[in-house]
């Protein structure tokens, strides 16, 4: 999972880089969906250049003000990166900038299930030489190949028919927004709809500005309207001149699948994902534990003294299920701001260290106290246990953990770290099993049901809870292989 900014606005503006500028700022609204790296790519028309940085390290990081300065042209693109195929490498670092043809730049946000056998294809029957282990990069070497196909000119329904060979060829959850040199700035959605985009306009001086991102807080933090989000299997440009056109291409017999994740866990809680308010979900994730953790307590099971979320996530849904049952809500728990999000570093190592470091117990919270704690999800176990155990060092007297996501028994293949199912402490245990592995009391889930109906729609992603995945995973196995191999780096 990543997050990507696309901006293209008049070229008569204040700042020569203020579209580099702006899809900075936007970036770092989504600095929760990637901790791994980041980079910027802008155009700028009169010169007919690209002007590129990007490096390892949070966004804040990555750029400086000398940095962003030498970003020209009215449109960037912007990527901050989580990484899940690939390595650590700067190599494997988004954007991925071609020449061929016209010069063409993308970010991605997602993951292709077929990302090995596309890059040996590439390489045996295109005779393209790969640079980087990035399945972005196979995304754009296709949609430049099949571009090239329609002739050496461009236009929309060029691009169009490009895009729709590109939905026939690659098989995946993705998000892609693209700078054509020259031309103008292009953004397409996998046909599932499994990864989020949106698209915002904002009046300018002497034009509209549009932007695409992966969450509206993007939008609402530079100043755009939200207009709407780009539809699954929709191919949408934006000119230079700021005429906006849009297409979108037949799905053959695929269901729309939203990523349940999105709202679970990755979007920022002031974000709207497909019209449905990350927060407002939250709250009823909360309601909907809170229903079986009352079971619970009256079979005498459990008898909390207090409600406690584990930060960030959790701490609206643990505010709702202490509304429902009438117990306090207490911080037990303050999160170090400056440390990474656990879930989502890219070795169990740097997870666990990770949580020493970014958690502080409040002792006067926690002694003596029979503790429901709240968490988003669990995904290996090994996070909740260590917070138990933190928990109980501080004097707790039993800790019930309490999650709003349906155990996670299935590996995803779209873009979340976890492609096998081996990894997943719900694989083959039942819930008395992982409540022993983590040492809870307790450990309470709620369904599958329940998740649809907090969220309040049923098109969605749940194959990594009941394995009904919206594509073909045939070559799940094999991915789930390699990308470990690569994390190794052991190829």
């Amino acid at each position: 999972m990543c997050g990507i900014v696309g901006i293209i606005g008049p070229s008569q503006q204040e700042s020569s880089v203020w579209a580099a500028y702006e899809a900075y700022r936007g970036l770092l609204t989504l600095q929760h969906r990637g901790q791994d790296a980041a980079g910027i790519l802008s155009y700028d028309e009169p010169s007919h250049k690209f002007y590129q940085e990007k490096d390892l390290g949070l966004i804040a990081k990555v750029f400086t003000q000398k940095k962003i300065q030498n970003l020209k042209g009215n449109m960037a693109l912007a990527h901050t990166r989580y990484a899940t195929t690939g390595t650590d490498g700067k190599l494997d670092l988004q954007p991925i900038v071609t020449g061929t043809p016209l010069g063409v730049g993308m970010v991605h946000n997602g993951n292709l299930v077929n990302y090995h056998s596309l890059k040996d294809k590439i390489k045996s029957e295109l005779k393209y030489q790969l640079l980087t282990n990035n399945d972005l990069e196979v995304i754009l070497n296709y949609w430049c190949h099949f571009l090239l196909l329609e002739g050496k000119a461009f236009s929309f329904s060029q691009a169009l028919i490009a895009t729709e060979k590109l939905f026939k060829t690659i098989n995946g959850g993705y998000s892609v927004i693209g700078m054509v040199a020259g031309e103008g700035m292009m953004a397409f959605r996998d046909p599932q709809g499994i990864r989020p985009l949106v698209l915002g306009r904002r009046k300018e001086v002497n034009g509209f500005s549009y932007c695409f991102a992966s969450e509206t807080a993007a939008l609402n933090f530079l100043g755009f309207d939200y207009l709407r989000d780009v539809a699954p299997g929709e191919f949408v440009f934006v000119s230079l001149d700021g005429v906006l056109r849009s297409a979108l291409i037949p799905r053959e017999n695929e269901r729309v699948a939203h990523c349940m994740f999105e709202w679970v866990y990755f979007s920022g809680a002031e974000s709207i994902v497909e019209n449905e308010s990350v927060y407002k979900v939250r709250l009823n994730l909360g309601t909907a534990l809170a229903k079986k953790a009352r079971i619970l307590i009256e079979q005498g099971r459990i008898k909390p003294d207090v409600v406690m979320p584990v930060p960030d996530t959790s701490r609206t849904a643990a505010i709702s299920v202490a509304k429902e049952l009438g117990i306090d809500y207490r911080e037990g728990l303050i999160k170090n701001r400056y440390i990474h999000r656990s879930f989502i570093l890219n070795t169990q190592e740097k997870r666990e260290k990770a949580i020493e470091l970014k958690l502080s117990p409040i002792r006067s919270e926690i002694e003596g106290k029979s503790i429901l704690l709240i968490d988003d999800s669990v995904v290996r176990g090994t996070t909740s246990q260590k917070i138990i155990k933190l928990l109980k060092k501080y004097g707790a007297k039993d800790v019930t953990l309490g999650v709003t996501c349906p155990p996670l028994r299935h590996g995803c293949y779209y873009g979340i770290d976890f492609p096998s199912s081996k990894e997943l402490i719900a694989t083959d245990r039942e819930i008395p099993e992982i409540a022993r592995f983590i040492e809870a009391k307790e450990i309470i889930y709620i369904d599958p049901q329940d998740l649809k109906s907090a969220i309040g729609r049923s098109d969605l992603c749940m194959g990594c809870i009941d394995g009904d995945y919206p594509t073909s995973v045939e070559e799940g196995i094999r991915f789930a292989a390699l990308r470990q191999l690569m994390k190794e780096k052991r190829i």
